[in-house]
Parts: C-alpha cells; structure tokens; sequence
C-alpha cells in the first residue's frame, strides 16, 4: 500500500519575498513612465490650447475692425474677467447690444494646463518660438498686444513656455 502524506499547499515565506521584489522592481520601471506621460499630455493640450486661442484671437481682429478685445488688451490675473470678451457674442464694435454677430470665440476662459493660470500679462517683447526668462509669475498666458502674440507660462512660472523645442532647458517643467 502507497503511504499519503497531508500536505497543506501554500507558499512559503520565501517564495512570497521574492514575487513581492519583482513586482517592486517593476513598479519602479513602470511608474517613471507614466509620470512623463502625464506631463507630456499637458504640454500637448497646451500646444493645442495656444493654436486655438492664437488663431480665435485673430478671427476676433478681422471681425472687430482690427481690434484686440479690450480686456485681453488690458491683461491682468483674472482670467475669467481678461478673456470676458472672448466667451461672449458681440457686435463688430465690441458691443453686446441688439443681436449680436460675432462670436463666442472660446467656450470657456482658457487655462494653462501647466500652472493652472488663466490669467494675462502684457509685454513688448516678442518671444518667437519661447524659452526665454519672463517676470510674470502668476500668469498663465502673455500677450504682445502691439503684434497681437500670445505665449503662455511654463510650470514654473518664470518661462515662455518653448513649445517648438522640447529639449529645450528653460523649458522647466517642475512648478
């Protein structure tokens, strides 16, 4: 006769170290990626964000007598009140009254995915393609409004954001 031995099935202490140090090692792999992910969404809902308000902004001239709207014009931190004449329908004189033609030319105020700022500051310079050092921190967004140009803030607030050159340096992603 075979003789039987009662043996409880389980894993051992051993056998459960070693699945836990793979998936640590794993997880370590892993994880980095998807920060970068994340991060490079934001920049890329950015990039998207600046084409659709550069060129929103420039129907809004042909349409308003080669006019800025008059908030974004003015600038300022809040964002709700500088992007107004944007989220609105007007007439060709800025005007809301009777029915108006023209508009909305954004849904919703736009806001920096990378800061969290949706409001303008003005300057006189003219950044080009970005990267380089500003003093708006607080600011989502700059405006040239002489050349009618706008840029937004990178993350730490002290950047135009470079959105042509990702390796660029001044490009800094951490707030």
């Amino acid at each position: 006769m075979k003789s039987y031995r009662n043996r409880t099935s389980g894993f051992t202490l051993v056998e459960i170290l070693i699945v836990v140090i793979i998936l640590g090692i794993l997880a370590a792999i892993v994880i980095p990626q998807f920060t970068n992910a994340s991060q490079d969404a934001r920049k890329n809902s950015l990039t998207s964000q600046l084409q659709t308000i550069r060129s929103q902004v420039e129907l809004y001239k042909m349409q308003h007598l080669d006019k800025l709207p008059p908030a974004l014009a003015a600038g300022g931190s809040d964002g709700a009140v500088v992007w107004a004449d944007m989220t609105t329908k007007t007439n060709a004189d800025n005007t809301t009254t009777g029915t108006p033609k023209f508009g909305p030319y954004l849904q919703a105020p736009p806001v920096n995915p990378l800061n969290g700022f949706a409001g303008v500051a003005l300057t006189d310079q003219d950044f080009g393609s970005g990267g380089q050092q500003v003093a708006n921190a607080g600011y989502g967004f700059v405006l040239n409004a002489a050349l009618g140009k706008t840029w937004a803030t990178s993350a730490a607030q002290g950047y135009i954001y470079n959105e042509g050159d990702p390796s660029d340096v001044n490009n800094l992603d951490v707030p």
